[in-house]
């Protein structure tokens, strides 16, 4: 089988790429790069594998140069005839910022990008499968406090938080669009945080709210909302564990379900645990976060409600001194608020039945291997592009 991967150096991709290689059934394993030269493409691959410690096989790994946002994309790989005995594509690279500042980025890569590889798709001969790597949270903001199935979504008439899970919805669209029912792979990931092995995280993506979120102590979100988190190295396995599958269905969350979910307040605890210099973790309606902001351009009113916490406003200003870093804290914390207060769990059942496996750990429990990590995470560097 030969693959041809996108977003390898990525989350996801990256630990894509890492177990691929491991699969006797893989020969060649070509991987989108965005580099100015070959040599330079295979240096940021071997990074991939170095990270961990795992072997980088030369033979097996092949950079394909190439960048979602050319416009000449289609036709530049139509015309690599290395890459024409493709058999299967994994649709890993994403814009996934949610940051209302990167939006046009978003649809370019998420939308356009992915219509110029299913334009080069179809010309394949052999293609057997297009795994697309989507996200469970394309069921939107109308759902809460529930366990959402694959056969929701996708909706056009969902709302959404953020430009992100639109374009993963209509990116949904847009491959039903171009290709046979028999050759598309839908896997919709749930919220990726971490990794649950006591190694360098592979992105401090998602880790940064939970550092932030470490930080700040006084939360204004619902501590009992379920959280449906997963490491990244369980959704790399399910996703390559249902590529060879015996599949039922063509669309499967890759997620913790009502059994793997978490909450803020059972994540707080496991936090707590290891950083007990700071107030305790206190969660106040998510109203309040309007005061918060008040406060920190100094605009709150005497009889605010968010006073009766001058615990943690004293804190927060022997703490970072400067309110503009509060507010830049959350302003970028604030789509992750909105996330959390959705209540989300994905069913899973699709995803255990077909492939064996076995739930996820709760985050609450995993996260205890990456606990050195999050405490050397730079929250206001990694609040200016959420």
């Amino acid at each position: 089988m030969n693959i041809f991967l996108t977003g390898a150096t990525g989350l996801v991709g990256g630990e894509l790429l890492v177990t691929l290689s491991q699969r006797k059934e893989v020969n060649k394993i070509y991987c989108l790069i965005r580099s100015k030269s070959e040599a330079e493409a295979t240096q940021r691959l071997e990074k991939v594998f170095a990270l961990h410690n795992d072997h980088f096989d030369r033979e097996k790994i092949v950079p394909v140069l190439g960048n979602l946002f050319d416009d000449n994309l289609t036709n530049s790989l139509i015309e690599n005839t290395t890459i024409s005995d493709t058999d299967v594509i994994i649709h890993s690279a994403a814009n996934t910022s949610f940051s209302r500042v990167n939006d046009d980025l978003v649809e370019k890569a998420n939308i356009g990008g992915l219509t110029k590889i299913l334009l080069w798709a179809k010309q394949l001969p052999h293609l057997q499968t297009f795994v697309y790597i989507g996200t469970a949270t394309i069921c939107g903001k109308d759902v809460k406090d529930r366990i959402v199935t694959e056969d929701e979504s996708p909706n056009l008439n969902a709302t959404h938080l953020v430009k992100y899970t639109y374009t993963k919805m209509r990116g949904e669209i847009i491959i039903r669009e171009h290709l046979p029912e028999d050759k598309i792979l839908i896997t919709r990931p749930s919220i990726i945080m971490g990794d649950s092995r006591p190694i360098i995280p592979r992105s401090p993506v998602i880790l940064w709210a939970m550092a932030t979120i470490n930080h700040l102590r006084l939360i204004p979100v619902n501590e009992h909302a379920q959280l449906d988190m997963i490491p990244v190295n369980y959704a790399a396995e399910a996703i390559v564990n249902l590529l060879f599958a015996n599949r039922k269905y063509h669309v499967y969350h890759i997620s913790a379900g009502e059994a793997g979910s978490t909450t803020a307040l059972k994540l707080s605890k496991t936090l707590e645990s290891y950083f007990d210099d700071m107030p305790p973790f206190n969660f106040i309606n998510k109203s309040l976060l309007n005061q918060v902001k008040h406060w920190t351009k100094g605009k709150l009113q005497p009889e605010s409600e968010l006073y009766t916490y001058r615990q943690y406003l004293d804190y927060w200003k022997e703490t970072f001194e400067d309110k503009s870093k509060l507010r830049l804290l959350f302003t970028g914390l604030d789509p992750y608020l909105e996330f959390m207060e959705l209540g989300h769990v994905f069913d899973n059942s699709r995803l255990l039945e077909d492939t064996g496996m076995a739930n996820s750990e709760p985050a609450d429990v995993y996260m205890n291997n990456s606990m050195n990590f999050v405490e050397k995470i730079d929250i206001l560097e990694g609040a200016i592009d959420p």
